[in-house]
C-alpha cells in the first residue's frame, strides 16, 4: 500500500480513538439528562473530582492538608503508603455515590418540577463548586495516574503495518497508543450494559419514566428521590472511568474539567437521550477533527493554491462548527427524540 493511504489510516484509527475518550464523558451527561430532564453542567468536573480522590486514595494523601498544615502549622501530607488501586477505585466510587447522595438531598429535592433552566444553573453551581473543593480537599498541584493500565506506542501492530507499505518506501507503521484502545474496550461495554439496564430492567423504565412526566412518575409510585440518587451514583461512576482514562493520558488536574466543553458537540451529535448515539457522535468528532486538522491545508492548497500553513489549529473548534451545521438542519441529533410541540 502507499504510505499516503497508510497515513489516512492512521489518522482515522487515532481519530477513533479520541473519539472514544470524548463519548467516555459524553455518557455522563446523556444518563442524567435522559432520566432526569437536567443537564448535568458538572459532568466534566465530577470526572476531575473522581480522578483527584482516586489518587489521594492511592498516595495515601491526607485530605485537607494544605488547610490543615496553614491552621495549626504542622507538616502532614500523608498518613501511609495508600491503598492498593483496586481498593481506591473502591473507595473513590463510594465517594462518588456519597458526592451524589448530596446533590440529591441538598440540592434536586428542592428543585422538583422547576424549570429547566433552573436546574441547569444549579449545576453550573455544582460545577464550581466541586471544582473548589477538590481543590481545598486535595490540592491544585499536578498528579500523575497510575492504575497498571498500558501507555505508549503499540510495537506489534508497528512492525505488523510496517510491512503493509510498498517495498522501498520510508514507512515506520502506524502509532496507536495501547491506552487509548483500552479505553474503546471500555466504552463498548459500558454503552452495552447500560443500554441493557436502560431498555430491560424495571429500574431502567422507571428512569425513562421520571424523565418524561415527574409527576406521572410520582402517581404511580416511583420514588422520584431515589430515582435521582441511582442515576446520579452511576453517573458518578461514568465519571470516575472517564476520570482514569483521561487522568492515566494527560495527569490529573484542573483542566481536565474541561473535557465536558468537548462533550457538547459529541451530545449535539448523537443526541441527548441516546447512549450509543453518544458513542457515535464522540466517533464522528474524533475522526472529523484528525482529518481536518492534518489534511484541510493540504487540500486547499491542491485545489486553489493557499499557503497550508494558515489553516492551523483546525482541531480546536471543528468540532463546534460540525455542531453548529447540526443544529441547523437536525438539531435532535442523529439519535435523539424528535421534538414535536403541539399548540
Amino acid at each position: 500500500m502507499s504510505p499516503v493511504f497508510l497515513n489516512v489510516i492512521e489518522t482515522v484509527l487515532n481519530g477513533l480513538m479520541a473519539g472514544v475518550m470524548y463519548s467516555l464523558v459524553a455518557l455522563g451527561f446523556v444518563l442524567i439528562f435522559k432520566a432526569s430532564g437536567i443537564f448535568n453542567f458538572a459532568q466534566g468536573v465530577m470526572a476531575l473530582f473522581a480522578a483527584l480522590t482516586l489518587v489521594g486514595l492511592q498516595t495515601g494523601q491526607v485530605p485537607f492538608s494544605h488547610l490543615i498544615n496553614a491552621i495549626f502549622g504542622t507538616d502532614i501530607h500523608t498518613w501511609g503508603a495508600g491503598l492498593p488501586t483496586f481498593l481506591a477505585i473502591i473507595g473513590t466510587m463510594l465517594v462518588m455515590i456519597a458526592l451524589a447522595w448530596m446533590v440529591q438531598q441538598f440540592v434536586l429535592k428542592h428543585l422538583v418540577n422547576q424549570e429547566p433552566i433552573i436546574l441547569f444553573m444549579a449545576t453550573i453551581g455544582l460545577a464550581f463548586f466541586l471544582e473548589g473543593f477538590g481543590e481545598l480537599v486535595w490540592g491544585s498541584d499536578l498528579k500523575k495516574m497510575d492504575v497498571g493500565l498500558p501507555e505508549g506506542a503499540s510495537f506489534w501492530l508497528e512492525d505488523v503495518t510496517r510491512e503493509w507499505a510498498t517495498e522501498g518506501s520510508e514507512y515506520y507503521g502506524m502509532y496507536i497508543d495501547k491506552l487509548d484502545v483500552v479505553a474503546a474496550i471500555v466504552a463498548i461495554v459500558l454503552v452495552a450494559a447500560l443500554t441493557l439496564f436502560s431498555q430491560y430492567t424495571k429500574m431502567g423504565r422507571a428512569l425513562r419514566a421520571v424523565a418524561d412526566d415527574h409527576q406521572a412518575a410520582l402517581s404511580v409510585g416511583i420514588s422520584l428521590h431515589t430515582i435521582w440518587l441511582i442515576v446520579w451514583s452511576i453517573a458518578g461512576f461514568v465519571a470516575l472511568v472517564a476520570g482514569i482514562m483521561w487522568g492515566a493520558k494527560s495527569g490529573v488536574q484542573f483542566s481536565l474539567s474541561l473535557i465536558a466543553l468537548k462533550a457538547l458537540p459529541v451530545l449535539i451529535l448523537g443526541g441527548f437521550t441516546s447512549i450509543p448515539g453518544a458513542i457515535v457522535g464522540g466517533l464522528i468528532i474524533g475522526v472529523g477533527e484528525k482529518l481536518a486538522e492534518i489534511y484541510t491545508g493540504s487540500v486547499l492548497n491542491w485545489a486553489f493554491g493557499l499557503d497550508p500553513s494558515i489553516f492551523t489549529a483546525i482541531e480546536n473548534w471543528f468540532a463546534y462548527m460540525l455542531a453548529l451545521a447540526f443544529l441547523l438542519f437536525r438539531p435532535q441529533g442523529l439519535f435523539g427524540e424528535r421534538i414535536i410541540e403541539r399548540v
